[in-house]
Formats: C-alpha cells, structure tokens, sequence
C-alpha cells in the first residue's frame, strides 16, 4: 500500500508563523528519503494556526529542495480562484519538477464570513465546483478555448477531496478521491464509495481510485501517542470556542490546564477521530479501514507540537506500511 503524507503547516507557540512553512520544506526532504509516496501540502487563509494560504508558492519552495517525490495540494480550494488562474500556476510547477505534481481540489471556503467575503465567494454548490473542475481539467489537457502556459506533455494529476457531492463529482469525471475527515467512520461511507465505483466514468483509460487521509501518530505505548494527539485535540477545542484556529501548545501546558465538564467530552472526540497509537495499534486501525474502504493509498495528515515525535512517528509509519 502506498503512503504519503498532507503537511498543513501549523504554526507552535513560542515561534514565528515563518518558521511553520520553513519545517514543513524539512519534513518533505525527510519524506522523500523515508520513501513516501506523495507530500501534499494545503490552502488555509486567515488562519492563526496555518501558515500555508498558497500551496503553489509552497510546493515550488518544496520541488527545488527534492527530486523524487510526487508533490502536490490537499487541496487548493478551487471556489476561491478561477481555473485558468490554478491551471498556469500547476503547470509551471509540472515545468519545473516534471512528472512529480498532483492537484487535489476541494471546495471548501473560508471558515469565516469575513474570510470569505475576502476571497469573493459567499457559496459554492456542488454543480458549479464540478463545472469549474472540468474546465481547469481542460486547461491542463490544453483541450480549452483559452490555452494555458507552459503547455504539458503530461499535465498535473487531478484528485477531489471528496465528501459525498465530491464523490460524486469525482465519480462523474473519472477521477481518483480522498477520503477523510468524519465520512471516514460515518455507516454511509461504503455505499458512497461503492456509488463512487459504480458510477466511475473513465477518463484517458483511468479507473477508480480511493486514497484515505487521517490524522495517523506512533509511539511506544498507546498512552504516549494520545499525547502526541493532544496539541492538536486540544486546538480543534479552542478554534470551536473562540472562533479562530489556534497555533499548536506544548503538552505539558495542555495538560496544566483545567478542563471543564465540556472541553474535556469535546478533547476526548477530538481524539477519538485520530489513528495515534501503539505500532500494533495503528497496524489493526489502518487494517480495518482499508478492508472497509479498499483504498489504495494512505494519506496521513497527522501533526503535534513536538517535531522530533512527529518526524519519529513518520518513520516508523513508513517501518510498518513502506
């Protein structure tokens, strides 16, 4: 199975928004010696907690510090650009690191009403996403009214960040879909992806393809990796109480604090949705959901605080997986 790794680049406590985007450029270098298939990185605008707001600008910094991995976007939020925009900026980057970059497309907006009143779109249904994802396809195939430049031999490979519309949507283009988030432990995920098989529309020859993304962490003891879960547990806790998603904190001060009756049910879900764990343990979770789902590839979207835990938790995913 193949295994890969989406790196939001979340900003720590303590430390300079730069230098999110700065670990995120090492851990790619790292990824790509440990083996990893693919290293995705995200778009996130406004957000105290993520540095990264362009995954083009990013992932240029990213290829001309590697040379094998397959880079790409988890994803660029297609409502918020036109196509020919995120067409050219993609291209340029299949240009500079040939045959190595992905364009996983989501269509999600900004969390905020002031964020996406910002961008310019206020909403963005599933038709008008699907419509806007055949027309960027068709600017990097070259088959558009309007060429985009540099033109490709072989343009960017597409994905859909899919919740079930974007199943469906990435169904009907015949594209592959990554799946993740709560559709991952929801009892309608195997009928949406047997719809999403069923319904597969091939494209060039293409066939369907199901990759899984979660938040996956490793450590000696099931104990000792809830604690690496906890930072960002305890963030998603703090985003839904203020309104804002905060900056990762140590453990230690987490655990300082004094939960009320509330924050702590909301940690304990937090942290109920994480694949962290034992090697043993994650082996069995991991196993469980690919018979459930028969994907392909995993994806893991995992951070903490502590870079060394996360860079020793990486490699030991690739240990068990690669």
């Amino acid at each position: 199975m193949r295994i890969s790794l989406l790196d939001r680049s979340r900003t720590r406590a303590g430390m300079p928004e730069a230098a999110a985007l700065i670990h995120t450029v090492e851990r790619a270098r790292t990824a790509e010696q440990w083996g990893y298939h693919r290293y995705w990185v995200a778009e996130h605008h406004a957000v105290p907690g993520i540095s990264s707001g362009a995954p083009a600008v990013l992932l240029a910094a990213i290829g001309a510090r590697t040379d094998r991995i397959r880079l790409g976007s988890g994803g660029v939020m297609l409502p918020n650009h036109r196509p020919l925009v995120v067409a050219e900026q993609f291209l340029m980057l299949e240009a500079l690191a040939p045959g190595r970059i992905d364009l996983g497309l989501g269509r999600t907006l900004g969390f905020t009403g002031p964020v996406r009143e910002a961008l310019g779109r206020t909403e963005a249904s599933p038709e008008a996403f699907a419509a806007e994802v055949s027309e960027l396809r068709d600017h990097l195939e070259g088959t558009a009214a309007v060429t985009a430049r540099p033109r490709a031999e072989t343009p960017p490979s597409l994905f859909v960040l899919a919740t079930g519309s974007g199943m469906r949507t990435a169904a009907h283009l015949g594209l592959p879909v990554v799946v993740g988030g709560p559709v991952l432990d929801s009892e309608e995920l195997p009928e949406l992806l047997a719809s999403y098989r069923r319904e597969f529309r091939p494209h060039r020859g293409s066939g369907p393809e199901v990759i899984v993304s979660a938040d996956v962490l490793i450590a000696d003891t099931d104990a000792e990796a809830r604690e690496l879960a906890l930072p960002e547990a305890w963030a998603m806790v703090r985003s839904r109480e203020e309104g804002a998603f905060p900056p990762l904190e140590d453990v230690a001060g987490i655990q300082a604090r004094s939960f009320t009756a509330r924050q702590q049910s909301r940690v304990e879900a937090a942290l109920a949705g994480t694949w962290a764990g034992s090697e043993r343990t994650v082996v069995h979770r991991i196993e469980q959901m690919m018979e459930r789902t028969g994907a392909e590839e995993l994806l893991s979207t995992a951070s903490t605080f502590d870079r060394e835990a996360l860079a020793a938790s990486d490699r030991r995913l690739t240990r068990l997986l690669g």
